[in-house]
């Protein structure tokens, strides 16, 4: 036995509840807050002034309320609390929690900028400047505003990051891009861009051809021939990966259209994997036994299978361009294998029972980077 190898990668938290608990969330962060802020969360009682007491009990009211959703009456509290300590924004804040669950978007919107303007003024902490901005955030994405959303999410982030605002402007702007992309599809378009990609094909400008192929699935991506199409430039331009990849997404739009097939097992050839080339090639006949470029290639990797005698260095180079050899190269187990089968070819055998270590060296033969004789 002689064997040759090589060895040299929606929403779940509620932003617009009212922030009872703002006053004692300075403390939770990870990194110790300064003495400023421990000063605010709990203030002494007899340090207050008076105002600023009577606005303390009038907001506990409100908060009372708002939990038995008892809004007019929230509200009312607030406004008392906001009047004898102007300089809050909290008790603002609060208001436009309550406007915010009777769907009053607007009224909460206006509230919380004017909560920002007074925290502004009156040096308020970053955080509570950051909720206020979420909260507007959370007002339009009730609305199905995405692109607001997304712009206060990032105002609210930028003054503070917490996970949950990242979170749902994350998911904003996926639902922001998904419309955006839906909003670009226009078959006639597509059918457009395609004629001018089959014409630079035909003259040989395969890169431009491309260019042609990919705005044209950008306004139809449900049409499988034009990832065939595309496929064909990027096995042309010598970018098989590509064209593979191409090919599988044109079968799985139309798992009957032959050409996905015969274009696949063309890429696979010119990868030198004539083992799956032949297969993807009988996948072909099986829709149509009649085809002569399936029936062809299946001939050509036979005979290259057979007759096959490449330069180590071309097996390696083009080997370690496939990402599941690369895969199965970096794993440390399978490299102790291949070294005991260099050292004692007997080992093999043994080897072969695990089917999945088999599957492995099927697949470094495949693409000659070992070689039984």
């Amino acid at each position: 036995t002689l064997f040759r190898s090589t060895l040299s990668v929606l929403l779940g938290v509620d932003l617009g509840s009212v922030d009872e608990d703002d006053d004692e969330s300075l403390t939770s962060p990870p990194p110790p807050p300064p003495a400023k802020k421990e000063s605010k969360p709990e203030p002494m009682e007899e340090d207050l002034p008076e105002n600023k007491k009577q606005a303390l009990k009038a907001k506990e009211l409100g908060n009372e309320a708002y939990k038995k959703r008892n809004f007019e009456d929230a509200l009312k509290h607030y406004e008392e609390a906001k009047t004898l300590d102007p300089t809050n924004m909290m008790y603002i804040t609060n208001q436009a929690a309550v406007y915010f669950e009777q769907a009053n978007y607007e009224k909460c919107r206006e509230l919380c900028k004017q909560a920002i303007e007074v925290g502004r003024e009156n040096r308020e902490d970053y955080q509570q400047i950051a909720k206020a901005y979420a909260r507007i955030g959370n007002s339009f994405l009730k609305e199905e505003k995405y692109k607001e959303a997304v712009q206060f999410y990032n105002k609210s982030l930028a003054e503070h990051r917490t996970p949950d605002v990242l979170k749902k402007c994350q998911q904003a702007e996926k639902i922001l891009k998904e419309q955006e992309r839906l909003a670009y599809i226009n078959p006639d378009l597509a059918l457009e861009e395609k004629n001018k990609g089959n014409e630079c094909f035909q003259k040989g400008d395969y890169p431009q051809a491309m260019k042609h192929y990919t705005e044209a699935i950008k306004r139809n991506p449900n049409d499988a021939k034009l990832y065939s199409n595309r496929a064909a430039c990027y096995t042309k331009l010598l970018e098989f990966q590509l064209a593979l990849k191409d090919c599988e997404e044109c079968i799985r739009l139309d798992p009957t259209f032959i050409k996905g097939y015969t274009r696949k097992a063309s890429a696979l050839e010119a990868m030198k994997d004539f083992t799956k080339a032949m297969d993807v090639y009988q996948k072909a006949l099986d829709f149509d036994s009649n085809c002569k470029e399936a029936t062809d290639g299946v001939k050509r990797c036979m005979m290259s299978q057979y007759y096959r005698s490449d330069n180590p260095e071309d097996v390696k180079r083009r080997a370690m361009g496939d990402p599941e050899v690369q895969q199965i190269m970096s794993d440390p187990a399978m490299r102790l294998i291949l070294e005991q089968m260099q050292k004692d070819p007997q080992a093999l055998g043994e080897h072969l029972k695990n089917p999945v270590i088999a599957q492995k060296i099927q697949k470094l033969m495949d693409v000659g980077l070992i070689a039984i004789r």
